[in-house]
């Protein structure tokens, strides 16, 4: 009875881990921000770049490592491993930035931001494997909170539980969880006292 009391934990677990990933948690805000900030055509003309030039190329990239045995998972659950995908996942960041700087003539706040935070977790990955789900998932929840107050605190909520799937499915110790979301509050009150200074 304890054993399948176990197994459902580690299967709900994983689904909730899986759904709630960094790539998701992030289309999820860039949706629901674009339905609620700009009109059917500019939320695509909005969302459009960040799909082909990160959102794609960071899935194929997964995939393709994980196909040549270069990474263990689609989590990339190795510390080793992880250097390329911050790397990769960072140049592509670049390159929209640079793109919608060219073409709007500002830079994207969030993206920006998500950068620092990669480039912050990148550091936390010299010395410790903090869990980039919890992080993202904390700034994501500060990206929702500067639409809705709500949101922000019930996707704050999502990432708590997602910090204890990953303690739960083993891929992460407590101590990483809490390293990932001390990481991501850190970046989060940057980019909340940005987003108001900008505000202004």
């Amino acid at each position: 009875m304890e054993e399948k009391q176990s197994s459902l934990l580690h299967k709900i677990s994983k689904v909730i881990s899986d759904f709630f990933n960094p790539l998701v948690s992030l289309i999820l805000y860039f949706v629901y921000m674009s339905m609620n900030e700009y009109s059917l055509q500019d939320s695509i003309l909005y969302f459009l770049p960040i799909l082909l030039m990160i959102i794609i190329p960071v899935i194929v990239w997964l995939v393709w490592n994980v196909k040549t045995g270069r990474y263990t998972n689609m989590d990339v659950s190795n510390r080793v491993q992880r250097k390329t995908l911050y790397i990769f996942i960072a140049a592509c960041v670049v390159a929209y930035l640079a793109f919608n700087y060219i073409k709007n003539g500002y830079i994207d706040l969030v993206m920006l931001f998500i950068l620092v935070l990669l480039f912050a977790l990148q550091i936390s990955n010299l010395f410790i494997k903090s869990s980039m789900h919890t992080a993202f998932n904390v700034f994501v929840a500060a990206l929702f909170f500067t639409l809705d107050w709500k949101m922000g605190l019930a996707w704050l909520g999502i990432a708590i539980l997602v910090g204890i799937t990953r303690v739960i499915l083993k891929r992460h110790t407590v101590k990483e969880v809490f390293m990932g979301a001390g990481i991501a509050f850190l970046v989060s009150f940057l980019y909340l006292y940005c987003n108001i200074q900008f505000q202004h």
